[in-house]
């Protein structure tokens, strides 16, 4: 099995949990903050997957990865911290439980 087949259920669970939570309270908020998480996770992995490919700590065989390199790092590396940017948050918020009104809010709307 190749890298990319491997990351493909991962991303379809983390699109589908996403665009689950696309009518709940904040969810542009939610998805600005992804976002930025996923900037700065991608030039976090691209720098350090390419240091410690230099360095000998570990290899990828050439018939498992796609071939694009972003260095010396397949592009596949870039998609584990893609899909956990916006996975880890849409995930809490399906297991987040609804809010209760509070008391004095329901009769606040008289």
């Amino acid at each position: 099995m190749t890298y990319p087949l491997i990351v493909l259920p991962f991303a379809v669970v983390a699109a589908a949990a996403v665009l689950a939570t696309a009518r709940r309270p904040a969810f542009r908020a939610r998805l600005r903050a992804s976002a930025i998480t996923a900037i700065v996770l991608l030039l976090l992995t691209a720098v350090f997957d390419n240091l410690m490919i230099a360095a000998g700590l570990f290899t990828y065989p050439e018939e498992l990865i796609s071939g694009i390199r972003i260095g010396l790092a397949p592009i596949e590396d870039l998609s584990y911290p893609l899909v956990a940017a916006f996975a880890v948050p849409a995930v809490a918020e399906l297991l987040r439980r609804p809010r209760s009104p509070r008391p004095q809010d329901a009769g606040a709307s008289r």
